[in-house]
């Protein structure tokens, strides 16, 4: 197994760690959630740049970095669900669109057809990670902020914020899954 694949298995383990960070109670926890999902959100950029300029690109690879990927983001959004700063319908949706690309992918497999990532599923997979980089950012300030402090209200206002980052996630991650949809529409009908 070459060193991009063995990258692409590692941020999956990171996946389950982050998930375990995020619902521990404690500043320490969360700043630590935050770091392995940078070190994670790393592992996907350099798993994808040395195949490609190492002429390691895989089969394996090509299906298993986007599966990393979802496993990774709906880690995130399933704690956020449990930590109550991410509604859970918004996750619903970004999950149904994430199976049902995935199983199109699967079925197209036995077909004999690879289908890779495509530009719009990158840009959604980015604006995930910003969105979930941005709510570790906030529950961070969350845990240092107490109730009784004069920056209380900035909670309430980082929340605010939390939302409309989700919403704008859902938004792009249901274009992008519509689009893929669409554009293996032929594929899809075959069924």
């Amino acid at each position: 197994m070459n060193l991009p694949n063995r990258l692409t298995l590692f941020r999956i383990v990171l996946s389950f760690l982050l998930i375990l960070l995020l619902l521990l109670p404690g500043l320490s926890s969360k700043v630590a959630a935050l770091g392995v999902f940078v070190m994670a959100s790393l592992t996907d950029l350099w798993d994808g740049r040395l195949a490609r300029r190492r002429g390691w690109v895989t089969d394996f690879g090509i299906l298993m970095d986007p599966i990393a990927d979802k496993i990774l983001v709906l880690s995130a959004f399933v704690a956020f669900v449990q930590l109550q700063v991410a509604p859970a319908w918004m996750v619903v949706l970004i999950a149904t669109r994430e199976f049902l690309v995935t199983g199109v992918r699967l079925f197209a497999l036995g077909k004999g057809h690879l289908l890779p990532a495509e530009a719009a599923g990158k840009h959604k997979t980015a604006s995930q990670m910003v969105a979930i980089s941005l709510t570790l950012l906030f529950l961070i300030v969350r845990e240092m902020v107490q109730v009784t402090s004069p920056y209380a209200q900035w909670v309430g206002w980082g929340q605010q914020g939390v939302l409309g980052l989700m919403f704008l996630t859902v938004i792009l991650t249901l274009t992008s899954g519509i689009s893929f949809l669409w554009r293996h529409r032929k594929l899809i009908l075959s069924l």
